[in-house]
């Protein structure tokens, strides 16, 4: 415990970037790889540090685990690196400054099943092989993820009795991805048995500062932060940082004042900057004392906050019989079949017109200006498709806030068609986000909180709708993804198009006992070919034999639209005494199906009420 020993009395200074000063020497490999292949120039880089005033350096071991590892087909080396990493480091150390074992946040913004056990594995097999060698701590570091940091602290603590330095890297400046405040989130690290709790990455030392500001001087932990040098600059297809030793060495003085007594570096930071650093602490003392001030929240205003003037989704269909109808934007400049088609529908008593994003991969008119349209000219109800495929984190969440700026608050949250299948195979997916926490994230937004936590100044109010394929062999296990997407947020549901009448009343009681409302999906076919492809080329989608065979019975268009109505009609018959809410989907824009489709279900309903 000798490092707490020094903290309690002294200010001490930690190493800057390793990766920073590899990334400069045109390296563009794993950097941890190096402990194995170019054990010297790590063992340099230490040297340099410590000869420039640090007095903690941290082992080359960042991106040492088996998930990042694996990426260059290196994780059957996991101990190896690990072990050579904190060699090098003890080495370089000699008995003159401490050494903290690195761990580094593994959790990217997309999270699978499972994964907090696979994280926790992770984690334990590199502090197990670091806690071999003469260490003197853990530093755990840029973690965005507070649920991944308190799995690292509580591994740390069970496996060992090392110090642990844990550290948190934000978006925002005094908060955390979900807005949880930087000084609840030390708290829950320090009761875990963090001994040291602190900051990385992302943010300069300015930003980084004022987090601090906003933190106590706890009783049973120390404070650490490690900033980055500046922003990142991208010129000429590489990084770079601002060259501002000097400034990092004036505002380590202000660290101090703040009661930060671990200082170190992030990206960006050489040893120039720890020398700057270095010299200007050297006379200071921690203090014990200090006094910090609380962001309040910003309050919503009328001007972002709307009052819809519609009953959420999920609200009608659990009171009235409520029909949605997909209809696909176009794929040229050419509106008005679009227009035209809206209307109709509209007229034929259809609560919203659905329209996908882009569905199989390929580009259509932005569902969000059709929409747009819809609403301000015709006022038309329109629920948007959402794909996470399109658009990172950033796009998404500009996306979201542009759609509540139009007053469009109806969303299904999906994951998208891969790229592949559409008209250019060529281009990228993004996915930053699952479904899942495509859900969460506007419900976040609704909470009036952006996905780094920072305040919107007002709540959005979105619906938010999910798919669910109930065209599978096992139901169940379909149902358990709905009950999942029910615990991230999800409002409603809207189903694949469903072909068996045995099916729909399987649905009805694989889910009768949620809540959540389901839209029920049903699809008119154009013509044979159509239920073939349908049948064989379209994921998700089961027909029935009989279904097949009577469609290829047709011999004209005339009567294949007239078996698909009425193939389309004896589903609803079933459909509508089990699901308030209908989902029909219109086939290469022939809304004039899916118009007698809806004029059929009014015509029942009033038939119906009409007997009670």
């Amino acid at each position: 415990m000798e490092l707490l020993k020094k903290l309690q009395n002294d200010i001490l200074i930690a190493d800057g970037a390793m990766g920073t000063m590899l990334y400069s020497h045109g390296v563009d490999r794993s950097y941890e790889e190096m402990n194995l292949t170019h054990s010297e120039e790590i063992y340099n880089i230490h040297r340099a540090y410590i000869e420039a005033g640090a007095q903690v350096i941290q082992t080359n071991t960042y991106a040492a685990n088996a998930e990042k590892l694996q990426r260059y087909g290196l994780e059957a080396l996991t101990k190896q690196i690990n072990q050579a990493g904190a060699r090098i480091a003890r080495q370089a150390a000699k008995d003159e400054v401490f050494v903290l074992g690195t761990v580094g946040g593994i959790r990217a913004l997309h999270k699978r099943d499972n994964e907090l056990e696979e994280l926790e594995k992770m984690i334990s097999e590199q502090v197990y092989w670091l806690a071999q060698e003469q260490i003197d701590g853990f530093l755990f570091e840029t973690y965005y993820d507070l649920e991944e940091l308190k799995i690292a602290v509580k591994v740390a603590k069970k496996l060992t009795n090392l110090p642990v330095v844990a550290q948190l890297s934000l978006h925002e400046v005094g908060v955390l991805q979900g807005g949880k405040k930087v000084k609840d989130a030390f708290a829950e690290l320090i009761d875990l048995g963090a001994d040291v709790v602190g900051l990385n990455c992302r943010l300069g030392p300015l930003h980084m500062l004022r987090s601090f500001k906003e933190v106590p001087i706890f009783d049973h932990a120390f404070l650490s932060a490690y900033p980055n040098a500046s922003l990142p600059q991208y010129i000429d297809g590489k990084f770079s940082y601002s060259e501002n030793p000097k400034y990092f060495g004036e505002m380590a003085t202000e660290f101090v004042k703040e009661g930060v007594r671990l200082i170190g570096g992030c990206c960006g930071t050489t040893p120039e900057h720890i020398r700057y650093m270095a010299e200007a602490v050297r006379e200071l003392k921690p203090i014990s004392e200090k006094s910090f001030q609380e962001t309040k929240a910003t309050p919503a205003t009328l001007s972002v906050t709307r009052k819809r003037s519609d009953a959420p989704l999920q609200e009608v269909v659990k009171t009235k019989r409520s029909i949605i109808v997909e209809l696909d934007t176009p794929k040229n400049v050419n509106m008005e079949p679009f227009i035209e088609g809206a209307k109709a529908l509209h007229q034929a008593g259809v609560e919203a017109i659905t329209m996908a994003d882009n569905s199989l991969a390929t580009p259509r008119i932005s569902n969000m200006a059709m929409a747009s349209i819809l609403k301000q000219q015709y006022q038309i109800r329109s629920l948007v498709h959402l794909t996470c495929r399109d658009r990172n984190l950033i796009g998404l969440q500009s996306h979201l806030l542009g759609l509540h700026a139009l007053g469009i608050r109806d969303i299904l949250a999906i994951t998208g068609d891969p790229a592949k299948v559409g008209d250019f195979p060529g281009a990228t997916g993004v996915y930053d986000l699952s479904s899942f926490e495509l859900i969460r994230f506007i419900k976040q937004l609704n909470e009036g909180l952006s996905f780094s936590g920072q305040s919107l100044e007002g709540k959005t109010d979105f619906s938010v709708g999910a798919a669910f394929n109930p065209n599978v062999k096992y139901v169940e296990k379909a149902v358990q993804r709905m009950e999942k997407k029910i615990e991230a947020g999800a409002d409603f549901f809207m189903t694949q198009p469903v072909y068996s009448e045995e099916r729909i009343i399987e649905v009805y009681e694989a889910t009768k006992h949620l809540q959540t409302p389901i839209y029920l999906g049903i699809m008119p076919f154009t013509g044979a070919r159509n239920a073939e492809f349908l049948h064989n080329e379209v994921p998700g989608i089961r027909l029935t034999e009989d279904i097949l065979t009577t469609m290829k019975r047709c011999q004209t268009k005339e009567e294949a639209t007239k078996e698909s109505l009425a193939i389309s009609k004896s589903l609803l018959d079933v459909a509508l005494e089990y699901f308030n809410g209908i989902y029909l989907i219109t086939p290469f824009n022939r809304y004039d199906l899916t118009v007698e489709l809806a004029q059929f279900i009014q015509a029942k309903d009033r038939k119906k009420l009409a007997s009670i």
